[in-house]
């Protein structure tokens, strides 16, 4: 096994076992999903690699899931993604192509694709519809893995789109929360909003205490190493941004802490790929693909 992938193991029916990819150039986390009793998984956020020095792209983040699959004799019935990344690449498109099961993502993403449509203006005939996944899930829709009951929640705030997806006694909540000692995700990108991610937030802590939330990036301090998986009682206890658990006091510490920061950056990079599923942008006329920079679109935030 990587030396930086980690399964835990189920206890009963209803808990998946879950493998977490740590994915070190962007600090995100892959995950396989997967029912112990019949051997059906998914994989939730996908990386497609990219370089943004050299422009090259690669596939072994992904690659590296397919062959955990493999060698533990796994089935894969969905490809799911949280949300469209602003710090990666989705591989969605790419597992897609070459296992022909089914993405999806939550109906919401067609908000997003609207709004970056106009920010990378992209031509009249780019689809707004979320034709580019082959599901849309809808807020409290259900949906099984094997024999696992897995639902949908909506958790905007992050992003105009962001889902939570409850599968056992798993909740994957990819930028919604952090590790506890790390906090919560940022609201400043185009479509955020700090109010909506304290709804969505306090969703997720209604959830039974003993629930583990599977989070999408983890930044480590240098006193351990990377962490994605606690509890919602673990968060409710340490979870800094959670301190005090009251809407005004977190929208005031989120949007304080959001004017600090500089915008990721892959953002601009990445939104183009991941509106059109995770595939790449079409070849040109010389064969070549390419990426849209717009200059100046986005509101101004503090340099690096």
């Amino acid at each position: 096994m990587p030396p930086d992938t980690m399964t835990t193991s189920p206890s009963a029916t209803t808990r998946p076992v879950v493998a977490g990819f740590f994915e070190k150039r962007t600090f995100s986390v892959q995950y396989v999903v997967s029912d112990p009793v019949t051997k059906r998984c998914a994989i939730i956020d996908p990386v497609h690699d990219f370089d943004e020095k050299s422009g090259a792209t690669s596939t072994e983040s992904a690659d590296e899931l397919l062959a955990y699959i493999e060698r533990e004799g796994l089935t894969l019935e969905w490809i799911l993604d949280t949300h469209p990344h602003a710090d990666h690449f989705s591989a969605a498109g790419y597992l897609n192509a070459k296992t022909g099961v089914p993405t999806a993502i939550g109906a919401g993403v067609v908000k997003v694709q609207r709004l970056w449509k106009a920010l990378y203006n992209l031509p009249d005939d780019f689809p707004t519809d979320g034709s580019q996944w082959d599901h849309l899930f809808e807020a409290g829709e259900t949906f099984r893995i094997g024999s696992l009951d897995a639902s949908v929640m909506f958790s905007p705030g992050h992003t105009l789109c962001s889902i939570t997806y409850v599968i056992g006694d798993a909740a994957f909540v990819h930028d919604t929360l952090f590790h506890p000692d790390i906090g919560t995700a940022r609201a400043d990108f185009p479509g955020g909003d700090a109010r909506a991610l304290w709804h969505s937030i306090e969703a997720i802590m209604a959830l039974p205490d003993e629930t583990r939330i599977f989070v999408g990036h983890d930044y480590p301090p240098e006193t351990r190493g990377p962490a994605w998986e606690s509890t919602v009682a673990e968060q409710r206890a340490g979870n800094e941004h959670l301190h005090p658990f009251e809407e005004a006091a977190f929208v005031a510490k989120r949007e304080e802490r959001d004017a600090t920061l500089p915008m990721p950056k892959l953002i601009l990079h990445s939104l183009q790929v991941n509106i059109r599923g995770g595939h790449l942008p079409p070849p040109e006329s010389n064969g070549k693909r390419y990426l849209k920079i717009p200059l100046d679109a986005l509101d101004p935030v503090p340099w690096d």
